[in-house]
């Protein structure tokens, strides 16, 4: 049997187009031959979502988008998004569906599972959606205190600026560096003084300490009972002594306490003083003496 060209043609180009879907169904995620489950979701904003997008269960990427339309019979009713996953997979109830923007566009639907052990969603059910602001919403809730903490930044800069600028930081940073040098000197002394001065001053108490231990010995031995008592026995002396001085009934009292001798004294002591300076005026009255013997008479005589 023999094929005519056009035949030939007309049969490559259908081969061709069916390996262009499947080549097409491929890429974009959707396995002709696996057996899937099918799914709605409404959302009232789609943040852009595509077809084809990948769908996560806790991370795990179990399906695809298949299909995102607008309903065009109920405006303002939200967008139904289609989504196929793996054949048999469990969907329990109480899961919910999120659209989480990313940094640079786009967004990834994330199934948030429940965690029923017994109820679950049937093939062609609606899962309930979740409205989630995603990073860029959170991003665009902190732009006002973001502003405001440049605004504190800037602020800080100009004074910044402003202190750089001002002549005397120089001076400052010169007396900075003057008292470092200072306390590095301190400190060198006070290492030395650590390493050399404390250790002789410790020995010095040690031989104080010492000194004082051999000097209480020695007291310890000293029979302080016998010199206390030598002691008040040389005060109870003293003490009679000076009672006795302070007593008429003997001598040396009375040539203390008797002001009649005193005062006899005071005139003999004033009439030898008379007497020596008129021996001292008239030596002739007193004594008369001749070399040769004879004695001479007064000229008034």
């Amino acid at each position: 049997m023999s094929f005519s060209r056009e035949l030939k043609i007309g049969l490559v180009g259908i081969v061709a187009l069916v390996l262009l879907f499947f080549t097409i169904k491929f890429l974009q995620g959707i396995s002709l031959f696996t057996p899937h489950d099918t799914y709605y979701i409404v959302f009232q904003d789609a943040k852009e979502l595509a077809k084809s997008s990948p769908v996560y269960a806790d991370g795990y990427n179990v399906g695809i988008v298949s299909n995102v339309r607008y309903d065009y019979d109920r405006p303002g009713h939200g967008v139904v998004v289609e989504i196929s996953v793996e054949h048999g997979m469990r969907i329990p109830a109480g899961t919910m569906a999120v659209l989480d923007e990313a940094m640079l566009g786009g967004c990834t639907l994330n199934l948030q599972m429940g965690n029923s052990p017994v109820e679950r969603y049937a093939t062609g059910d609606t899962i309930p959606s979740t409205s989630n602001n995603g990073l860029m919403a959170r991003a665009a809730e902190l732009m006002p205190k973001l502003e405001l903490t440049l605004a504190k930044v800037d602020t800080l800069l100009t004074t910044l600026n402003a202190l750089a600028s001002n002549p005397d930081i120089q001076q400052i940073l010169a007396n900075v560096n003057a008292m470092t040098a200072s306390l590095d000197q301190s400190s060198k002394n006070l290492n030395h003084l650590l390493e050399k001065d404390v250790p002789a001053m410790t020995m010095t108490f040690n031989q104080a300490g010492e000194n004082v231990v051999q000097l209480t010995n020695t007291l310890n031995q000293l029979d302080l009972k016998g010199t206390m008592d030598k002691v008040d026995g040389t005060m109870a002396g003293v003490q009679q002594v000076t009672e006795r001085l302070n007593s008429k009934d003997n001598n040396v009292g009375l040539l203390l306490n008797d002001t009649t001798l005193y005062g006899n004294l005071n005139r003999t002591t004033t009439s030898a003083a008379t007497l020596l300076e008129d021996l001292k005026a008239h030596p002739k009255r007193y004594v008369h003496f001749s070399v040769f013997g004879k004695k001479e008479k007064p000229a008034n005589e």
